[in-house]
């Protein structure tokens, strides 16, 4: 079976990639993921609609997204 080419992991690259999660909260659930010893990206404002958003990764390295509803 041929490799395929590593996809890109930063959350900005291009194309469908990663799932999002919408929260009420983005604070308090990367709260809970850090209590859980999941690394979790710094929270980010979106310039767009001023609401905050992160990442993290799932077991295999893919980018999931946490945004503010």
């Amino acid at each position: 079976m041929p490799l395929q080419p590593k996809r890109p992991s930063y959350p900005e690259a291009q194309g469908l990639r990663h799932l999002a999660f919408s929260v009420d909260d983005v604070e308090s659930v990367v709260a809970y993921l850090v209590e859980h010893h999941i690394e979790v990206e710094a929270i980010r404002i979106d310039e767009l609609t001023g609401k905050k958003f992160t990442f993290f990764s799932d077991p295999d390295g893919l980018p999931l997204e946490l945004y503010q509803s």
